[in-house]
């Protein structure tokens, strides 16, 4: 399927996609801020250098889009139509990023939370079970449990 827009437009569009602070991350931040948990942000001395970190409960959290870290099963994980090639390498080599830095964390004894970007789309109503996430030990956890199958959840 051909682009619907231009490629210079095309170009500044994802340009203009962020790394860090975006909307779900900030989110995040204010609810677990708002229940009284205290935590840094991007640590660069940590393997992936982790969204939040809340060093009181051994927990580095990672705040994913569903497109870019490949949510398994979500409806938002899309391929693009163009140059498929790139894209499945470009994918794949996020995944293999992500599945070491994870490796590396617990290793170092720290736990894991990925929180999906699409929790918030259709889960926002039950943000309250990453408080419960943090408390639980589980070494690797993410949130929601179950993605959604379409854009009405």
């Amino acid at each position: 399927m051909a682009d619907v827009v231009d490629r210079s437009t095309r170009s500044r569009m994802m340009r203009s996609i962020k790394g860090r602070d975006t909307r779900p991350e900030i989110m995040l931040r204010k609810y677990l801020h708002a229940c009284g948990y205290r935590f840094r942000l991007h640590r660069k001395d940590l393997p992936g250098s982790p969204d939040l970190v809340l060093p009181r409960h051994d927990l580095a959290i990672f705040v994913h889009g569903c497109f870019w870290h490949r949510h398994a099963g979500c409806f938002y994980t899309t391929m693009p139509g163009s140059r498929v090639a790139f894209w499945q390498a470009k994918f794949e080599a996020n995944i293999h990023r992500d599945q070491k830095a994870y490796k590396n964390l617990q290793q170092m004894g720290w736990r894991i939370l990925v929180v999906w970007e699409c929790g918030f789309k259709h889960n926002h109503d039950r943000v309250s079970e990453i408080a419960d996430l943090i408390q639980t030990q589980g070494q690797y956890q993410e949130w929601p449990p179950q993605p959604p199958r379409s854009r009405s959840g």
